[in-house]
């Protein structure tokens, strides 16, 4: 398939031939996603224009991330990256995984690497940076409190973008000020400040051929261990062997079915920001639940 030249430039450079191949990969739904095949192996292959390109720094930051956190689980590695010129694609290109089926073998790994993972702890919560959760820009300030981050650097941004694009309902707002009353309540103030994956969806967990548990496109930041096994239970997806190995490994605290779905608006309202009104049943919901 025919590629923008800067792109096929960096791929001839990153790759170190000219003589490759790629085509589409499936999944993908905000940057161009390319297998590309050559004499050394394969590789996936990332670019985009304008806001997608500007993603690709903080994924290849959160990877290596994950990466150092040693959890067991496999996470690819960052090949090459180049910031597109102005009007041109940026890029990113990965080491490549081969996916294999999600057996009991793999929800067992992945319950033991996600408790290692959050093993790897700050003395407070945020990030080095701003990164992104989808398109969305996520911001990570650094606080000492849990509750002043989760509201201030997670809820509050999401609610104003909200407001600012008409997708939040006004009456809605003393909905959201109950909801914030008992965050306060509900919250732990100091948890431990665990490396998070940040966006544990089900379509960001693989299993590789040897039944490993492989982790892609995080929005990684230091907070509550809690809000990765919030995000896993909303859409589903996860065996129930994946939540029982992490309990036994690190058991939860009381309450923590409720706390998840405090943590939980936080995507549900970025999923309104991004998709539109089909999330908004789902926000006013959960805010009904704890106003």
């Amino acid at each position: 398939m025919s590629l923008p030249a800067s792109v096929a430039d960096f791929l001839n450079r990153a790759v170190g031939t000219t003589t490759w191949t790629c085509s589409p990969v499936g999944g993908g739904c905000i940057a161009n996603v390319l297998c590309v095949k050559s004499p050394d192996g394969r590789f996936l292959l990332k670019y985009g224009f304008g806001e997608v390109s500007a993603t690709f720094a903080a994924e290849a930051e959160g990877l290596q991330a994950l990466r150092e956190a040693d959890s067991g689980m496999t996470i690819p590695a960052v090949l090459g990256r180049e910031v597109g010129a102005p009007g041109a694609p940026g890029c990113l290109l990965l080491e490549w995984i081969d996916e294999g089926r999600k057996t009991a073998v793999f929800w067992e790994r992945l319950g033991f690497g996600l408790a290692a993972l959050h093993g790897a702890t700050s003395d407070r919560y945020g990030w080095q940076s701003a990164n992104f959760i989808g398109k969305s820009v996520q911001l990570n300030e650094h606080r000492k409190s849990w509750r002043s981050f989760f509201l201030d650097m997670r809820l509050l941004p999401q609610v104003d973008r909200a407001r600012r694009t008409g997708r939040w309902a006004s009456e809605w707002d003393g909905l959201f000020d109950g909801f914030c009353r008992n965050l306060e309540q509900l919250l732990p103030e100091r948890p431990e400040a665990s490396l998070v994956h940040g966006d544990l969806w089900s379509g960001n967990v693989l299993s590789s051929r040897r039944e490993e548990a492989v982790l892609i496109d995080p929005a990684v930041y230091y907070g509550h261990r809690e809000v990765d096994l919030a995000m896993a239970s909303l859409f589903g997806g996860f065996d129930r062997h994946f939540f029982d190995i992490y309990r036994e490994t690190w058991p939860l605290e009381p309450g923590f079915e409720e706390r998840a779905e405090m943590y939980n608006l936080y995507h549900l309202v970025n999923h309104l920001n991004l998709f539109g009104h089909g999330y908004a049943s789902s926000v006013a919901t959960v805010m009904k639940r704890f106003a």
